[in-house]
């Protein structure tokens, strides 16, 4: 812990926003010397509401962290101290991950239940797919496409999750899982977490399937409302294949004709409200995170 504090210390700027794990969000200001029983110390000091400091002692370092926000987020409120704020939220950001953790395990224990769509072993079109594919795929890719392949034509809903590095090659598993739910004739929806990653993804799919029988479209508030209409249309009458999106594909006026697989990516940027609806959506349906 101490090892991991000093190495994050080092991150830290004047001005910065930090969270003490006792005290709430502060604000850096910078490390001071503070004499304490003839002896002195070196120690943070933290700004939070109405200019009152904190002093956090190097040896207490395990208590703060870097304040991490979402994408976009504008500056945040700093604590006040001596109210008992905090400590409430803590409480109900317990309770509310305790109230999700017994929803995810009432999921996964219907999904165990569930028998899923079991899809048909590759087609000459999927092998025709992959070997236009302009680079070798590496090690980790042919193991993650294999598994995810073998999850699919199980009986039970798959629930992959594939982590790497940016440029590892995961989109390209992805469009290789969504065009072998295609060769099924079962639809598949790609949930990302901005309108710029929703249309490079759209870009990508669309490139990789140009020379195959797949319909391919993005929904996101970058779309006409004459757009999103004909595409909530074409996607309740099965003519879309992949509609890939934001959290706009989770409303409730987008109805898929037949869903088989729902690819997400970057999930922990989404929200409680969107995952409530993912959650809804996961349970007897195809998932690769």
């Amino acid at each position: 812990k101490v090892a991991h504090s000093l190495r994050e210390l080092n991150q830290f700027e004047p001005g910065d926003y930090v969270t003490h794990v006792d005290h709430g969000i502060g604000q850096f200001i910078g490390l001071v010397r503070v004499e304490k029983n003839d002896v002195e110390q070196e120690q943070m000091k933290l700004l939070y509401q109405n200019g009152d400091y904190v002093y956090v002692s190097i040896h207490s370092l395990s208590k703060v962290s870097k304040y991490k926000a979402r994408e976009g987020e504008t500056a945040p409120r700093l604590s006040r101290l001596g109210t008992g704020a905090w400590a409430a939220m803590k409480d109900r950001t317990k309770k509310k991950v305790k109230d999700i953790a017994r929803e995810l395990i009432l999921l996964y224990s219907t999904r165990k239940q569930e028998e899923g769509f079991r899809f048909s072993p590759d087609s000459y079109l999927q092998q025709e797919l992959e070997s236009s594919f302009i680079y070798d795929d590496t090690p980790d890719q042919s193991k993650a496409t294999a598994a995810v392949k073998q999850d699919m034509e199980s009986g039970k809903p798959m629930d992959r999750l594939i982590c790497g590095d940016v440029g590892f090659g995961k989109t390209e598993i992805a469009i290789r899982a969504a065009f072998k739910a295609v060769a099924d004739s079962k639809q598949v929806a790609v949930l990302v977490p901005t309108t710029v990653l929703a249309f490079q993804h759209y870009k990508s799919f669309s490139r990789r399937l140009k020379r195959f029988p797949c319909t391919v479209d993005y929904l996101s508030r970058a779309r006409k409302a004459s757009d999103v209409k004909d595409i909530k249309e074409k996607v309740a009458n099965g003519s879309i294949d992949i509609l890939i999106g934001t959290h706009k594909i989770l409303g409730k006026e987008v109805n898929f004709k037949d869903l088989g697989l729902l690819i997400i990516d970057e999930e922990q940027k989404f929200g409680v409200s969107a995952k409530e609806k993912l959650r809804q959506m996961k349970a007897n349906v195809d998932t690769l995170t």
